[in-house]
């Protein structure tokens, strides 16, 4: 498919919307009631901390809602109002905040049934409304509902638009992309639908591997097993490594995907030469400024004295579970929780550790006076940020009663 020709297309067409629908006002009215929080701004104009009997927390200086977050759920909203009586769709999660979400099925909007592990678009039909979220929707996904007459608002976030143009131009350029991300992510399942040749690595291991391939050669069978998911249709690694180009989901660790660039970049330097380089290696900078801005006011966090670390947002949210590796890494006790429904009764979390599944913690509180780290990913709103903290708050006062 010629996805540049289909985005002309789809850019020009009248049931295709990119903006608002001019109910902004009333929309950040309600917004602002629905996520904003009270004791969060008195956090942030206390210099990120608050201390109230034995807990003192102290909140990352950059954590919550993005820029592309809190304008795709407003977008949702949008559509929401200037449609009040259509069907409502969204291909996927608007974003990976389970409350977020729910509050959208009580506006009534519906989420795209998956059966058997696949998106089932059957019960869309012409003149229903279409909601693509914050990661995207896949080329093929736009082009049915396009194809279907539905009326499509793309609320995806430029960020995620910016590597979309990256790959385009490693595919005219006929360089393969080497995109750092989870291959079964939304975000990335619709990266590799605009790209040409394409492979997905997941970490600096993986991309290491890749790097020895290029310069080394290796057993073609064992890489292609390895990689039978990440990598685009008819994909060989004895051909379409000789020219590579970077992108990443925009979640993915910063530091990392700055190291797998240079990775790419060394072995190419090695392979062909200086003056052949750029005949083989193409870097844009694709690495989301607001995931950027959270990961290192987290780095500047793990480096207080912090007894523990909570770290709030969606269990599928890969900006989130980031921030929990890097508290993990400093050795700091870490709890990553969705929602404040997760704490309690009593001194008690259901808390997911990394790559793990749901555990419970009983106590997870110790006595006495403690110092808490507190940040949330790139789609928690602030009101949810404010009730994990009000209920730790109770759990210690309710302990120094007794």
């Amino acid at each position: 498919m010629d996805t540049k020709a289909f985005k002309r297309s789809l850019n020009h067409s009248e049931n295709y919307h990119r903006k608002g629908f001019g109910h902004d006002e009333a929309v950040a009215g309600q917004m602002q009631t629905e996520y904003q929080s009270s004791l969060i701004q008195q956090l942030r104009e206390n210099g990120y901390t608050l201390t109230r009997g034995e807990v003192t927390i102290r909140l990352a200086e950059a954590f919550g809602f993005c820029w592309g977050v809190e304008r795709a759920v407003a977008m949702a909203y949008e559509t929401r109002q200037h449609f009040p009586s259509e069907r409502l769709w969204i291909t996927n999660e608007i974003i990976h905040n389970p409350s977020v979400n729910q509050r959208l099925r009580e506006m009534e909007v519906n989420f795209i049934p998956v059966v058997e592990g696949q998106k089932d678009f059957s019960p869309v039909t012409q003149g229903d409304v279409v909601i693509l979220p914050a990661f995207g929707a896949s080329v093929q996904e736009m082009q049915l509902l396009s194809d279907r007459g539905c009326t499509i608002v793309d609320t995806t976030c430029p960020w995620v638009s910016k590597v979309w143009n990256t790959v385009e131009k490693h595919k005219k350029g006929e360089y393969t992309s080497i995109i750092h991300g989870k291959y079964n992510h939304e975000e990335t399942i619709a990266t590799s639908s605009f790209a040409g040749t394409y492979l997905i690595v997941l970490n600096l291991k993986q991309a290491e591997y890749v790097a020895d391939y290029i310069l080394n050669g290796g057993d073609r069978a064992e890489f292609m097993a390895k990689f039978a998911n990440a990598c685009s249709a008819g994909f060989d690694p004895d051909r379409d490594l000789e020219r590579v180009g970077i992108a990443n989901q925009t979640t993915m660790l910063k530091g990392e995907t700055e190291q797998i660039g240079k990775l790419f970049e060394h072995t190419m330097l090695r392979k062909y030469g200086p003056a052949q380089l750029n005949n083989h290696f193409l870097s844009f900078n694709t690495i989301c400024d607001a995931t950027q801005e959270r990961q290192d006011a987290m780095f500047q966090l793990v480096e207080e004295s912090i007894d523990l670390m909570v770290v709030v947002g969606g269990y599928n949210s890969s900006n989130t579970t980031h921030l929990q590796e890097i508290a993990i890494e400093r050795g700091i006790p870490s709890f990553h929780i969705d929602s404040p429904d997760r704490i309690g009764p009593g001194n008690r979390v259901e808390h997911k550790p990394l790559g793990q599944d749901l555990e419970v913690a009983d106590p997870w509180l110790p006595g006495g006076k403690i110092t808490i780290g507190i940040t949330s990913g790139a789609s928690t709103p602030d009101k949810i940020v404010e009730e994990v903290i009000e209920h730790i708050f109770a759990i210690k006062a309710l302990a120094e009663v007794h």
